[in-house]
Protein backbone atom coordinates (compact mmCIF):
# COMPACT_ATOMS: atom_id res chain seq x y z
CA UNK A 1 0.00 0.00 0.00
CA UNK A 2 1.19 3.34 -0.95
CA UNK A 3 1.29 6.62 1.07
CA UNK A 4 -1.42 7.57 -0.57
CA UNK A 5 -3.80 4.41 -0.77
CA UNK A 6 -6.01 3.80 2.13
CA UNK A 7 -8.41 1.05 2.54
CA UNK A 8 -11.76 1.46 2.19
CA UNK A 9 -14.54 -0.22 4.30
CA UNK A 10 -15.42 -3.34 3.14
CA UNK A 11 -19.10 -5.24 3.50
CA UNK A 12 -18.42 -7.83 5.83
CA UNK A 13 -18.15 -11.22 4.35
CA UNK A 14 -20.71 -13.23 4.73
CA UNK A 15 -18.95 -16.16 7.11
CA UNK A 16 -17.36 -13.57 9.49
CA UNK A 17 -18.32 -14.43 13.06
CA UNK A 18 -19.27 -11.81 14.96
CA UNK A 19 -17.64 -11.12 18.37
CA UNK A 20 -21.08 -10.89 20.06
CA UNK A 21 -21.14 -14.68 19.43
CA UNK A 22 -18.45 -16.44 21.41
CA UNK A 23 -20.91 -16.63 24.45
CA UNK A 24 -20.48 -19.45 26.95
CA UNK A 25 -17.60 -20.89 25.59
CA UNK A 26 -15.72 -17.49 25.88
CA UNK A 27 -16.59 -17.04 29.49
CA UNK A 28 -16.07 -20.79 30.62
CA UNK A 29 -11.93 -19.47 29.51
CA UNK A 30 -12.06 -15.92 31.38
CA UNK A 31 -13.41 -17.43 34.35
CA UNK A 32 -11.94 -20.75 34.30
CA UNK A 33 -9.35 -20.96 32.53
CA UNK A 34 -7.49 -17.40 33.07
CA UNK A 35 -7.45 -17.76 37.08
CA UNK A 36 -5.58 -21.19 36.10
CA UNK A 37 -3.61 -20.10 33.88
CA UNK A 38 -2.45 -17.31 36.11
CA UNK A 39 -1.92 -19.90 38.80
CA UNK A 40 0.16 -21.45 37.18
CA UNK A 41 2.50 -19.12 35.66
CA UNK A 42 2.48 -16.29 38.37
CA UNK A 43 2.93 -13.29 35.98
CA UNK A 44 4.15 -9.74 37.12
CA UNK A 45 1.52 -7.92 35.70
CA UNK A 46 2.13 -3.83 36.13
CA UNK A 47 0.50 -0.62 34.77
CA UNK A 48 -3.05 -2.50 35.26
CA UNK A 49 -4.57 1.03 36.22
CA UNK A 50 -3.88 2.54 33.09
CA UNK A 51 -6.07 -0.10 31.07
CA UNK A 52 -9.65 1.69 30.53
CA UNK A 53 -12.23 -0.81 31.62
CA UNK A 54 -14.99 0.67 29.10
CA UNK A 55 -14.50 1.16 25.61
CA UNK A 56 -12.87 1.20 22.62
CA UNK A 57 -9.07 0.36 22.84
CA UNK A 58 -6.44 -1.09 20.82
CA UNK A 59 -3.61 -2.80 22.79
CA UNK A 60 -0.37 -2.55 20.89
CA UNK A 61 2.28 -5.15 21.87
CA UNK A 62 5.89 -6.41 21.24
CA UNK A 63 5.43 -9.82 19.77
CA UNK A 64 8.45 -12.42 21.28
CA UNK A 65 6.88 -15.76 21.56
CA UNK A 66 3.60 -17.92 19.91
CA UNK A 67 1.80 -17.74 23.60
CA UNK A 68 2.39 -14.00 23.55
CA UNK A 69 -1.31 -14.24 21.45
CA UNK A 70 -2.62 -16.31 24.78
CA UNK A 71 -0.70 -14.06 27.58
CA UNK A 72 -2.45 -10.46 26.46
CA UNK A 73 -6.40 -12.40 26.68
CA UNK A 74 -5.61 -14.43 29.19
CA UNK A 75 -4.17 -11.95 31.57
CA UNK A 76 -5.99 -8.61 31.13
CA UNK A 77 -7.90 -6.80 33.53
CA UNK A 78 -11.24 -6.86 30.79
CA UNK A 79 -11.99 -8.76 27.50
CA UNK A 80 -9.71 -8.49 24.93
CA UNK A 81 -10.20 -9.97 21.00
CA UNK A 82 -7.72 -10.95 18.49
CA UNK A 83 -7.67 -12.09 15.12
CA UNK A 84 -7.15 -15.71 14.62
CA UNK A 85 -6.22 -17.90 11.52
CA UNK A 86 -9.73 -19.28 10.42
CA UNK A 87 -7.98 -22.68 9.80
CA UNK A 88 -8.11 -23.13 13.71
CA UNK A 89 -11.88 -23.14 13.71
CA UNK A 90 -12.41 -24.92 10.50
CA UNK A 91 -10.77 -28.85 11.66
CA UNK A 92 -12.86 -31.57 11.71
CA UNK A 93 -13.57 -34.15 14.42
CA UNK A 94 -12.94 -33.78 18.03
CA UNK A 95 -9.56 -32.49 17.73
CA UNK A 96 -11.08 -29.77 15.54
CA UNK A 97 -14.04 -29.18 18.41
CA UNK A 98 -11.23 -28.60 21.11
CA UNK A 99 -9.46 -26.01 18.65
CA UNK A 100 -12.25 -23.92 17.77
CA UNK A 101 -13.66 -24.26 21.27
CA UNK A 102 -9.81 -23.02 23.01
CA UNK A 103 -9.68 -20.19 20.54
CA UNK A 104 -12.85 -18.86 21.13
CA UNK A 105 -12.47 -19.59 25.11
CA UNK A 106 -9.35 -16.98 24.88
CA UNK A 107 -11.56 -14.29 22.93
CA UNK A 108 -10.10 -15.25 19.22
CA UNK A 109 -12.27 -14.44 16.06
CA UNK A 110 -11.35 -15.90 13.02
CA UNK A 111 -10.25 -14.47 9.49
CA UNK A 112 -8.89 -15.39 6.03
CA UNK A 113 -5.21 -14.44 6.24
CA UNK A 114 -3.76 -12.87 3.56
CA UNK A 115 -3.64 -9.80 1.33
CA UNK A 116 -5.59 -8.15 -1.22
CA UNK A 117 -9.64 -8.51 0.07
CA UNK A 118 -8.87 -11.26 2.86
CA UNK A 119 -6.15 -8.04 4.61
CA UNK A 120 -9.52 -6.04 4.22
CA UNK A 121 -11.71 -7.99 5.39
CA UNK A 122 -9.45 -8.86 8.53
CA UNK A 123 -9.16 -5.03 8.74
CA UNK A 124 -12.80 -4.31 8.71
CA UNK A 125 -13.34 -7.18 11.29
CA UNK A 126 -11.05 -5.42 13.89
CA UNK A 127 -13.30 -1.85 13.09
CA UNK A 128 -16.10 -3.26 13.90
CA UNK A 129 -15.10 -4.85 17.08
CA UNK A 130 -14.07 -1.44 18.30
CA UNK A 131 -17.00 0.00 17.11
CA UNK A 132 -18.54 -2.04 19.62
CA UNK A 133 -16.97 -1.14 22.34
CA UNK A 134 -14.58 -3.46 22.57
CA UNK A 135 -10.77 -4.43 23.17
CA UNK A 136 -8.44 -6.32 20.26
CA UNK A 137 -4.80 -6.82 20.84
CA UNK A 138 -2.58 -6.50 17.30
CA UNK A 139 1.19 -6.13 17.11
CA UNK A 140 2.33 -3.66 15.43
CA UNK A 141 5.86 -5.13 14.16
CA UNK A 142 3.52 -7.49 12.45
CA UNK A 143 5.63 -10.93 12.81
CA UNK A 144 7.33 -12.62 15.93
CA UNK A 145 11.28 -11.00 16.61
CA UNK A 146 13.01 -14.15 16.20
CA UNK A 147 16.47 -12.47 17.98
CA UNK A 148 14.58 -10.71 20.74
CA UNK A 149 14.82 -7.22 19.20
CA UNK A 150 12.16 -4.64 19.06
CA UNK A 151 11.59 -3.92 15.04
CA UNK A 152 9.77 -0.98 13.66
CA UNK A 153 6.13 -0.61 13.57
CA UNK A 154 4.34 -1.24 10.66
CA UNK A 155 0.90 1.83 10.35
CA UNK A 156 -2.05 -0.63 9.90
CA UNK A 157 -2.25 -0.26 14.00
CA UNK A 158 -1.61 3.42 13.46
CA UNK A 159 -4.63 3.72 10.89
CA UNK A 160 -6.89 1.76 12.91
CA UNK A 161 -6.59 3.90 16.31
CA UNK A 162 -6.83 7.60 14.02
CA UNK A 163 -9.51 6.11 11.98
CA UNK A 164 -12.23 5.02 15.28
CA UNK A 165 -10.79 7.44 17.49
CA UNK A 166 -9.40 4.38 19.65
CA UNK A 167 -7.20 4.69 22.01
CA UNK A 168 -3.74 2.96 21.92
CA UNK A 169 -2.53 1.16 25.23
CA UNK A 170 0.83 -0.04 24.49
CA UNK A 171 1.81 -3.25 26.01
CA UNK A 172 5.47 -4.78 27.06
CA UNK A 173 6.10 -8.43 26.98
CA UNK A 174 8.74 -9.55 28.56
CA UNK A 175 10.14 -13.39 29.32
CA UNK A 176 6.97 -14.85 26.56
CA UNK A 177 10.28 -15.95 24.12
CA UNK A 178 11.85 -17.62 27.47
CA UNK A 179 8.21 -19.42 28.15
CA UNK A 180 7.85 -20.47 25.07
CA UNK A 181 10.60 -20.20 22.50
CA UNK A 182 10.90 -20.56 18.85
CA UNK A 183 10.10 -24.65 17.93
CA UNK A 184 8.84 -25.19 21.43
CA UNK A 185 5.76 -27.43 21.19
CA UNK A 186 4.56 -26.50 24.94
CA UNK A 187 5.31 -23.77 27.18
CA UNK A 188 7.22 -23.68 30.23
CA UNK A 189 6.10 -22.68 33.65
CA UNK A 190 9.48 -20.72 34.69
CA UNK A 191 10.88 -18.46 34.39
CA UNK A 192 7.92 -15.63 35.21
CA UNK A 193 6.63 -13.52 32.34
CA UNK A 194 6.19 -9.75 32.98
CA UNK A 195 3.60 -7.97 31.05
CA UNK A 196 3.66 -4.42 31.52
CA UNK A 197 0.43 -1.87 30.10
CA UNK A 198 1.64 1.50 29.79
CA UNK A 199 -0.96 4.86 29.82
CA UNK A 200 -3.22 5.01 26.88
CA UNK A 201 -2.24 7.50 24.26
CA UNK A 202 -4.17 9.60 21.83
CA UNK A 203 -3.23 9.98 18.46
CA UNK A 204 -5.64 12.63 17.02
CA UNK A 205 -3.59 15.33 17.06
CA UNK A 206 -0.98 13.51 14.06
CA UNK A 207 -2.78 13.67 11.72
CA UNK A 208 -6.00 12.01 9.94
CA UNK A 209 -6.11 8.38 9.03
CA UNK A 210 -5.82 8.97 5.01
CA UNK A 211 -2.09 10.91 5.85
CA UNK A 212 1.05 9.03 5.84
CA UNK A 213 2.82 10.77 7.01
CA UNK A 214 0.66 11.02 10.17
CA UNK A 215 0.32 7.23 10.15
CA UNK A 216 4.02 6.86 10.15
CA UNK A 217 3.97 9.59 13.32
CA UNK A 218 1.60 7.51 15.09
CA UNK A 219 3.22 4.41 14.51
CA UNK A 220 6.68 6.10 15.85
CA UNK A 221 4.90 7.33 19.54
CA UNK A 222 3.11 3.85 19.90
CA UNK A 223 6.52 1.85 19.20
CA UNK A 224 8.70 4.54 21.59
CA UNK A 225 6.36 3.43 23.91
CA UNK A 226 6.51 -0.26 23.94
CA UNK A 227 10.20 -0.13 23.66
CA UNK A 228 9.82 1.92 27.00
CA UNK A 229 8.09 -0.70 28.26
CA UNK A 230 10.12 -3.82 27.14
CA UNK A 231 13.22 -2.18 26.97
CA UNK A 232 14.71 -4.68 24.16
CA UNK A 233 17.09 -3.92 22.08
CA UNK A 234 16.16 -1.36 18.60
CA UNK A 235 16.58 -3.36 15.51
CA UNK A 236 16.29 -0.50 13.18
CA UNK A 237 14.32 -2.12 10.51
CA UNK A 238 11.30 -3.88 9.38
CA UNK A 239 11.49 -7.63 10.72
CA UNK A 240 10.92 -8.90 7.10
CA UNK A 241 11.25 -12.30 6.18
CA UNK A 242 14.10 -12.86 3.69
CA UNK A 243 13.30 -12.23 0.19
CA UNK A 244 13.35 -14.77 -2.01
CA UNK A 245 14.02 -13.65 -5.91
CA UNK A 246 15.50 -10.24 -6.73
CA UNK A 247 11.87 -8.56 -7.19
CA UNK A 248 11.12 -9.16 -3.41
CA UNK A 249 14.80 -7.85 -2.75
CA UNK A 250 13.73 -4.97 -5.01
CA UNK A 251 10.31 -4.02 -3.21
CA UNK A 252 12.23 -4.01 0.28
CA UNK A 253 14.74 -1.44 -0.73
CA UNK A 254 13.01 0.83 -2.21
CA UNK A 255 10.55 3.39 -0.04
CA UNK A 256 6.96 2.01 0.50
CA UNK A 257 4.81 1.98 3.58
CA UNK A 258 4.60 -1.17 5.37
CA UNK A 259 1.42 -2.03 6.51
Amino acid sequence: MTEEQTPEAQTPPPNAEDVSRVGFTYFVGRWIVAPLARFLYRPRIEGVKHMPRKGPIILASNHLSFIDSFVIPMFAPRPVYFLAKSSYFDGKGFSGWISRHFFTAIGATPVERGAGQAALDALDQQRRILQSGRAIALYPEGTRSLDGRLYKGRTGVAFLALETGAPVVPVGLIGTNEAMPVGAKWPRFSPRMTIRYGEPIDLSHHGPASSGRARRLATDEIMAAIHALSGQELAGAYNEAPAQNPVERLKQVLPHERR
